[in-house]
């Protein structure tokens, strides 16, 4: 039985649709009953649970041969980094319960660093917390997510902008949610014992003129990729409705990319992924 969290969003449902289309046995974690009913009908078992409800978590870790899982975010939280702490503590305390073997889970880019990473941060701690939890410990540290860019494709099918804080013409590390699920459901069903990194990125580098580029196209409009200083992230976002506690994080994000923190450990060994950029681009649109 695979567990899998997170299927309300881009990884966690690509991932247990993955599995569901290899025949494998998939019991997914969801909030409420009415989420998981969809998922029901596709063959799937359903756990009500929060993540951050210890008892609960571990009854639906329980028997499980392996179990995918992550620190979602919490926008509106006064104080992110304590309160994904609290989670996280929770989370750890519901694995030892249920007594795990293997656990993948969905670390980042720059989480070898203890600080000035910005929201990257939850993904370190969560590292340290959970390196050696289990006989099987695979940390899948994703790159930008592409699905990302869904938050500014109507500005860019409306006005033709591109908003982006940085160099527009700055190649950098991306990938989809489906070379995600790639990489974890390897993780899944083929991990040995150990303590493993995986650190993934897209099938190319591409720059936000590079997305401009293929919007452009996909939307049959020219799209122009506009960049702003990182040094404005943390003011841009606040004016955008941000919470400040999230929108502080972000702007040290931003900050950290050109100073290049925002990298890989071993940029030699990274796992590529072989989605295209318009395919991922198509199903935002």
């Amino acid at each position: 039985m695979f567990v899998v969290a997170g299927v309300s969003g881009h990884t966690g449902q690509a991932i247990a649709e993955a599995l569901l289309a290899q025949k494998q046995p998939v019991r997914v974690i969801v909030r409420d009953a009415a989420k998981g009913a969809p998922w029901k009908q596709r063959g799937a078992e359903v756990a009500v649970a929060d993540l951050g409800d210890t008892d609960a978590l571990a009854r639906a870790l329980t028997g499980a041969t392996a179990a995918y899982l992550l620190v979602p975010p919490n926008m509106g939280a006064a104080d992110v980094l304590a309160d994904r702490g609290e989670l996280l503590t929770k989370m750890v305390a519901a694995v030892k319960q249920s007594g795990l073997k293997r656990l993948v889970f969905l670390s980042s880019i720059g989480a070898q660093h203890p600080a000035g990473t910005g929201p990257i941060v939850i993904t370190h701690r969560a590292e340290q917390a959970l390196r050696g939890i289990a006989p099987s410990v695979t940390f899948v540290r994703a790159s930008y997510f592409l699905e990302n860019w869904g938050s500014v494709v109507a500005v860019a099918k409306e006005h033709g902008v591109l908003p982006h804080y940085g160099d527009v013409g700055f190649k950098f590390h991306q990938q989809g949610a489906t070379d995600i699920a790639h990489a974890v459901v390897k993780a899944l069903v083929n991990s040995g014992d150990g303590t493993k990194v995986v650190e993934l990125a897209g099938k190319e580098d591409w720059s936000a003129d590079d997305v401009a580029a293929s919007l452009s196209t996909l939307l049959g409009k020219p799209v122009k990729a506009v960049g702003a200083p990182v040094s404005e992230a943390k003011a841009g976002l606040l004016a955008a409705g941000v919470p400040p506690s999230m929108a502080g994080l972000y702007g040290e994000m931003y900050e950290s990319m050109p100073k290049g923190l925002m990298a890989f450990e071993n940029e030699k060994a990274v796992s590529r992924g072989s989605s295209s950029l318009s395919d991922t681009l198509k199903t935002l649109i």
